[in-house]
Order: structure tokens, then sequence, then C-alpha cells
């Protein structure tokens, strides 16, 4: 009689793996988080296996309270997977059967690791992007209050890093908010496509018991379930697209790291840290440094890594599941544990920060940055632009000669520029002016940024509300 195994494979070997195989085959300690995903799915599995008739009433009752016991001992540390637990799916076997006897067994019918695998980790993606996105908006809000704070506070605005025009300083914090709107928007998008399940593919052709997968899947939460099994249990192109959000999200949060890094320097001064979200130096004891700026700055790397250490694995792979697959989870968790970490941090110091609003404003006129007021104030009075440009460039070239700034520029000065450059182009050359000026849809004069606020606000509540409404298993 053929001898039973804990392995769920290996009846038509003579002997068991070696050591080294054993070893190379066995799934990550990290890995194992996934057991509760993998408890939920059973859940539907079991289920399933009642419709099929392959279990009753009594049989299916027992084994859903033995998934409930373990999915319990689980969360609190009473159980924990052994050494000759190869996988996630081998442990929970092993633990039900020691619980339910031959019952135990009966649930591996109508399915495989391959399509448990997959859903899984779905399971697992779905839960987690939506507890990614309310971290993401605990920075949103950090952000929006800080904003909130500098409507009317001027600063330099940028190109090239060297200074360009005058801009609100919360015109400068929403242009990140802007880009982390659309991170949480991929997220959606994404959630949208991954949202089948991939239960009753089994290893790749299908199953000949668990033939309503429909059913299951609206229990796990999934709108439908895959339309192709082939497809179900070898395509991770919904995980890789995952890896490039967070990786993008990572960027964007490394953008914002970097201006840190730049404010809160003693070249710039615009910002002080909170003592609570800045270390000092070992050597150096005035040193104050943005280090959850530089850290999560450098964490951007790594997310990139995990995208492009999946799409490395994913080439040429040939229908339908390979083992290779098995590297799936290994990058989304590091993905999820490094932006879970990242993200808090990062909310703490935005909210935590004192802008220096007069060394803002001091700065903000410095390098000529009202010089295309004077264009525009050309332009406007019917010189072409091609030739206010020069006009302008002149009268720059002018009061560098003469180390003074635009505004002081005298009338004789400014005619002998160019007769079209009267004196009363100097009420132009105020910060207020410029300000006011860029009045447009998206600009930075202050009503069109409490505007931009205001339906941002709204944009993050849909999109709070979207994180609130999934239906799926949330563990």
């Amino acid at each position: 009689m053929t001898q039973p195994t804990d392995r769920l494979w290996g009846a038509r070997f003579k002997s068991g793996p070696s050591a080294a195989l054993a070893a190379l085959s066995r799934c990550p300690e990290r890995y194992f988080q996934l057991a509760p995903y993998d408890l939920a799915g059973s859940r539907a599995h079991a289920r399933e296996l009642q419709r099929a008739g392959l279990l009753d009433d009594a049989e299916t009752q027992r084994m859903l309270e033995a998934i409930d016991s373990i999915d319990e001992d689980f969360r609190a540390g009473r159980i924990s997977p052994t050494l000759d637990d190869e996988d996630v799916h081998t442990f929970l076997e092993r633990l039900l059967t020691e619980r339910l006897g031959a019952l135990g067994g009966k649930l591996r019918a109508g399915r495989s690791r391959n399509d448990q695998a997959s859903n899984d980790l779905r399971l697992f993606l779905r839960d987690h992007a939506r507890k990614l996105a309310v971290q993401v908006l605990d920075l949103q809000d950090a952000l929006v209050e800080q904003a909130e704070q500098h409507i009317e506070t001027i600063c330099p605005g940028f190109t090239h890093l060297q200074q360009a025009q005058p801009i609100t300083f919360a015109h400068q914090l929403l242009a990140h908010s802007q880009a982390m709107l659309r991170d949480i928007q991929r997220l959606a998008d994404w959630d949208a496509r991954t949202g089948l399940s991939p239960l009753g593919a089994a290893a790749m052709a299908g199953s000949a018991i668990a033939r309503q997968p429909q059913q299951s899947a609206v229990e796990m939460g999934f709108t439908a379930p895959c339309e192709n099994s082939i497809d179900a249990v070898a395509s991770r192109d919904h995980v890789a697209e995952f890896l490039f959000v967070t990786a993008m999200l990572g960027i964007n949060i490394s953008r914002l790291s970097e201006e840190f890094c730049l404010w809160s320097s003693r070249q710039f001064r615009w910002v002080d840290l909170d003592d609570a979200y800045a270390t000092g130096s070992s050597i150096m004891p005035q040193k104050k440094n943005p280090d959850i700026a530089e850290l999560s700055r450098g964490k951007a790397g790594r997310l990139i890594g995990n995208l492009t250490g999946l799409l490395s694995t994913l080439k040429s792979l040939p229908l339908s599941y390979n083992r290779d697959l098995a590297e799936d989870k290994n990058e989304v968790l590091d993905t999820v544990e490094t932006l879970s970490l990242v993200l808090p941090a990062m909310a703490g110091m935005v909210r935590t920060m004192q802008v220096r609003t007069d060394e803002l404003r001091r700065q903000a006129p410095l390098g000529f940055t009202l010089a295309t007021e004077v264009a525009d104030w050309l332009a406007v009075r019917g010189v072409p632009f091609k030739e206010a440009h020069e006009i302008t460039g002149a009268l720059v070239r002018a009061c560098e000669e003469q180390d003074i700034e635009l505004w002081e520029a005298s009338p004789a000065t400014l005619a002998d520029i160019d007769s079209r450059l009267t004196a009363d182009v100097r009420d132009s050359l105020t910060l207020e002016a410029a300000i006011a000026a860029r009045s447009g849809w998206g600009g930075t004069a202050p009503e069109r940024v409490l505007e931009q606020i205001t339906r941002l606000k709204s944009a993050l509540e849909g999109q709070r509300e979207w994180t609130a409404n999934y239906t799926g298993p949330r563990i």
C-alpha cells in the first residue's frame, strides 16, 4: 500500500528529495505570511467542493471551522511552519489533516498549487494595494495641510535647478500631491484588471471538479473568474504592473525627498525639520540630517530593482506554469514592506516641518526671476514676443552690470534699452503682481491654488472611499 507523505507531491518517486533540493525548493520564511490569504481561498474552495458533492453539509461545516481555527491560531502566533513544510500550502494542509484526519485531505481535490499560488498573491496584492493607498493618503493629507498654510507664501520656482519665476509654496507642494494622486489612480486602474479569480484553473487546464468558479470568485471579492485557465496560472503581468505602480510611487516619493534634502540645507534654509524626523552625525555635533528623505530616496532604487527583477524572470517563460514564477512573491513582499516603512516616515516629516516664510520671500526675486514679467508686459502692449524677449534680456544684462534689481532700473536705463520700455513696467515688477498674473487654470495665483486644493480634497475623498469599499479578505 502506498504510504502517505506530508508533501503535496512525490507518490511516484521511490525516494525523497535530496537535502540540496529540499533547501532550494522550500519557500523563504517571509512567504508564509500569505497563509491567511491561502485560508481565505480554502474557505471558498470548500464551498465549491460542497457544490460539487465531494463534501456534505456536515463535512463542509467541520472544514470551515478547522480553517477558521487555523487562521486564528496563525494570527495569534500559536502555530508556525516547520522546516519540513515546503510552502504555505503544505503547511496548511498538514494542519488540516492533523485536526480533521482524512477529511483534511479532501480539500486538495479540484485545485492545484498553481491556481492556489496565483490566487493567494492576487488576494494579497488587492488587500495591500488599499493598505498602501491609505498610507499614501496620509502623506497627501500632510502635504495638503502644509499647502493650506502657504497659499500666499511666495518662493522661487526652479527649472534646471536654477531660479526661474516666483510661485507660491503651496503650488510647489501640490505638484507633488498631483503626482501621488495619479499613483493611487493607477492602483485603482490596476485593481480593476486584477480582480479576477484564478481558482478553478487547477494546474492549467481547468478543474474537472471545481466547475462553478464564478461563485467562489464572488465569495473572495473578485468580480469574476479568469477567462482562460492557462493564463490564470501562467501570467504575472498583474504582478509586474503592481510593481511598476509602486516603483513609480517610489520615484515620486524620491523626488519629494530630494526637495527636502535641498530645502533643509544651509544653502536653501527653506524649512526646518522637526527633531523627531531628523538625525545627527556621529562625529559632527552640529549636524541635523534629513535621513528620512535620504533613506526614502534610496529605497526608490530598490523598488525599481524589484520591478526589473520580476520582468527579467518573466521574459521567455513558456506557458503555462513554471516554478520560476515563485520569485514573484519575493519582489512583491519586499516592495510592500519597504513602502510600509517609507510612507509613514515621510508623512510625519512633512506634517511636522516648519517653513521659513521670510527666507522664501527674500529669495523669491533673486536671479531676476521677474524678467518674464517684463517680456509679458511688452507683449501685452503689442511688441512681438521675439523682440520682447530680446529687450528683456538686454535689461537683465544692464541690471547685472549696474548690480541692481529689475525694479531698480531708472527711466533713463529703460529708455536707453528700448523706447517702448517705459517706467510703467515697474508696476508689474512685484512678487504679488507676478503671482496674481498667473491666474489661469492650474496657475500659481492664490485663488487658483485654493481651487486646486478644493478639487484635490474631493479627489482624495473618492480615493478614500475606494480603499474602504473593498469586499475581499482584509488581513
